[in-house]
């Protein structure tokens, strides 16, 4: 499965990024996150379907200190770094 995300709140400033990252790699998905001049932060993942369900989860319940108001999660075709999860 293979998926891009923007996550509209509070997640700007409160280690979002880095919590994406780290639940990314205990699932094994790869792609990358970044911070977007909106204040959203937009994601690019790809892993097994149970792999991206957890991830997702996650990622709407983000860190201690983000308040995530909405995600929008869209299917792409492709995830354009394969190796690992990037933070950008």
């Amino acid at each position: 499965m293979k998926q891009h995300i923007i996550v509209h709140g509070l997640v700007q400033g409160v280690g979002f990024r880095q919590f994406t990252k780290m639940e990314a790699d205990k699932l094994s998905i790869y792609g990358w996150v970044h911070n977007k001049t909106d204040n959203t932060v937009e994601i690019a993942a790809e892993g097994d379907d149970k792999a991206m369900r957890s991830f997702l989860t996650s990622v709407e319940k983000g860190p201690r200190f983000s308040k995530v108001d909405k995600i929008e999660v869209n299917p792409i075709d492709e995830v354009d770094h394969k190796q690992s999860f990037k933070v950008k």
